[in-house]
């Protein structure tokens, strides 16, 4: 859908404005600008800073209702400048201590030692070792700022990271030199860049920092969760991932073992109920009931989205997506950030109502 405005030359600074037009791709709202023709390029377009400020205040001052990050400056026809903003961005003024990637020290249990490393390597690290290999740099962004927010969080209550810590386990980023022997430099240099581009960015509910839910792909919706920030979201796009379906077969022998009861009780495995994200809450096996997430971690499973075969001598379990689908999708941001969606955008719609913060010194306000 496209809403149009005229306006008859709006003056913000340098640039001269006769319309300009809101567009909906599908996925997030872009501003389209139009410049007047006979207007000469300034150097103040050149600076993405002051654009930004200026593109800002336009917006403010003629109580422009837009959703998006995303502005395009057209003259003649042609679109000759994109930026991206966040409207909802706050500065944290920091006057005795050093956020940023090179500076803030992280307290790293590693190897039953406690060793210090800076943000970008821990970053470095848990994006290597979290991360699918072949994302786009903005889907990178946004897991960049995620990871960063929980390294914050847990040097504030802590002041200590485990290596293998549940959300995040660590390996140093030299791990996979040899398993990326092909094209390390290439993944190291996009992994810096995100890490470069997001400095000091992080992301906040109700002022406190939030937890780095995440998973490779669901089954075309994200699931509710305990914390307000964790809606079910629909994420379409994961239908299309690699990782969408998984089959396993286990015959009765070994799941005898693994649940101390007789191939006739396991025949009567009944599920009681399911979220509306169609996850496994409660299932029983036996005289005993399991939630959802224990009952997939117990059979190696990909997801608690589970569809059980009985047959003769085994049972089949079919399974929809891949984790715990909480939070951001990996596969799903991946698709959206394809068609042009920022890295701001895909944390906002994959976590509800959170503010996306950036520390900052005085120097650089």
């Amino acid at each position: 859908s496209i809403f149009i405005y005229y306006i008859y030359i709006l003056n913000i600074g340098d640039f001269m404005i006769y319309k300009y037009e809101i567009r909906n791709n599908g996925n997030e709202e872009i501003l389209y600008l139009f410049i007047e023709m006979n207007y000469e390029f300034s150097k103040e377009l050149t600076s993405n800073i002051k654009t930004n400020n200026k593109i800002n205040e336009f917006i403010k001052n003629n109580s422009i209702k837009f959703k998006g990050n995303k502005v395009y400056l057209v003259t003649d026809g042609i679109i000759i400048k994109t930026y991206e903003i966040d409207k909802n961005e706050e500065k944290q003024l920091i006057d005795n201590k050093n956020y940023s990637n090179n500076s803030y020290i992280i307290n790293l249990k590693y190897n039953a030692h406690i060793i210090k490393i800076n943000l970008k390597s821990y970053l470095l690290g848990v994006l290597s070792n979290n991360c699918l290999n072949d994302l786009e740099l903005t889907t990178i962004k946004a897991m960049t700022v995620l990871f960063r927010t929980y390294a914050y969080k847990q040097m504030e209550d802590k002041n200590l990271i485990d290596s293998n810590d549940r959300f995040l386990p660590y390996k140093p980023i030299s791990y996979y030199k040899l398993l990326w022997r092909n094209n390390y430099q290439e993944i190291y240099n996009k992994l810096e860049k995100a890490i470069n581009d997001t400095d000091g960015e992080f992301i906040t509910y109700d002022n406190y920092y939030i937890l780095p839910y995440f998973h490779i792909c669901n089954n075309g919706n994200t699931n509710n969760g305990e914390l307000p920030y964790l809606k079910r979201k629909a994420s379409l796009w994961d239908y299309t991932s690699p990782y969408y379906l998984d089959i396993i077969d286990y015959d009765f022998k070994y799941l005898e073992e693994l649940f101390s009861i007789p191939k006739e009780e396991l025949k009567k495995i009944k599920i009681l109920s399911i979220s509306k994200s169609k996850c496994i809450e409660k299932i029983k096996i036996g005289d005993k009931i399991y939630d959802g997430e224990t009952f997939k971690n117990l059979l190696n499973l990909h997801s608690s989205d589970i569809n059980i075969i009985i047959n003769p001598n085994y049972i089949r379990f079919i399974t929809k997506g891949f984790g715990h689908n909480l939070g951001i999708s990996e596969y799903g941001a991946n698709e959206i950030s394809k068609v042009g969606c920022s890295y701001t955008s895909i944390l906002k719609y994959y976590f509800n109502d959170i503010k996306i913060k950036k520390y900052v010194t005085k120097k650089q306000v």
